[in-house]
Order: C-alpha cells, then structure tokens, then sequence
C-alpha cells in the first residue's frame, strides 16, 4: 500500500513539474495568459483519462504556474479551479471508459478533452475582466475556447493518443 501512495505521488508531482516547465515556455512566448492563450501545458488536462494522479498535479502544477508567471490572485485561484473542474471531468470520463466496448471508448476518448475546455471558456473570461480589465467578455470566450480547443482538444488528443499505448507503463495501478 505505501508504494502505490508513493507511485501516485510521484506521478502527480512529474504532471505538476511538467505543467509548470510548459507553462512557463509558453509565458516566455507571450501566449500562456490574458486574452489570447495558448499554453502547452493544457494539454496535459487529458492525462487524468488515464491516471487520477493527474487530477492534482494539474491543479498543483496550475497553481504553482500561475504563481510563478505573475497573474492576479483572482487567476490563480480560479485558473486553477477551472483547471481542477476540468480534470475532474476528464477523470470521470476515463472512469465511465473502463468496460466499454472499443467504439465507446473511442468516443470517451474523443470526448476528453471537452471537459477542460467548457471549464476553461465558462471561468476565464469573467477572470480576465474583473482581474485585468480585459474586455468585452464575449471576445474573451471566444479566444479563450479557442485557445483550449488548440491545447486541450488538438494537442492533448495528439498526446492521448500518442501515451494511451503505453498507459500500463507509465501509470501502472
């Protein structure tokens, strides 16, 4: 029992690592906050389909990223929440998954980045208005999604893919 909690430790604190390192790559390239946000690190969001220990190494990783990237406390703690949310629902899509047959895993599998991305397009926009100032909310939603959709929906469907064969070996139970 004891080192399974380690495995499960270490594995959301290599996700939370990681979070911050691609957090911080897309900061130094100008696109990881405000209005249009393009951070590679969401895409690490899908990774809860295949590990809980993802759940919080996200929020963990979130956090420290958004602390160590300068946002507004509003950000860093609803960012965070939003990201929290989002993973959560991944979670639980790769939860319904398991004793499907193929082609509804196929489309659990599709579906998992959707969660990080309504939880990210409902709460950042009103974040980046009452935090930053940023308006109108309406375009902040746009590319906000549209951001999410990029990192979460193409890239994080590209690493899922990519890892999902090797799932057993990299977050074995």
């Amino acid at each position: 029992m004891k080192n399974k909690n380690v495995l499960y430790l270490t594995q959301a604190a290599m996700i939370a690592a990681l979070y911050v390192v691609l957090t911080m790559i897309a900061n130094a390239l100008g696109i990881a906050s405000g209005n249009i946000q393009v951070r590679f690190s969401e895409a690490l969001t899908v990774l809860p389909f295949l590990t809980p220990a993802a759940v919080p190494g996200l929020f963990i990783g979130c956090l420290i990223a958004n602390l160590v990237t300068g946002a507004m406390l509003p950000d860093i703690i609803f960012g965070s929440l939003a990201t929290l949310i989002g993973a959560i629902g991944t979670w639980m899509l790769g939860k319904a998954a398991l004793g499907k047959d193929e082609k509804q895993k196929k489309l659990f599998t599709w579906l998992s980045p959707l969660p990080p991305i309504l939880a990210n397009a409902v709460i950042i926009p009103p974040v980046l208005k009452y935090a930053y100032g940023i308006i109108p909310m309406w375009f902040s939603v746009i590319t906000v999604t549209a951001g999410e959709i990029i990192s979460c929906g193409i890239f994080g469907l590209i690493l899922l893919a990519a890892l999902k064969k090797y799932k057993n070996q990299l977050f074995p139970v």
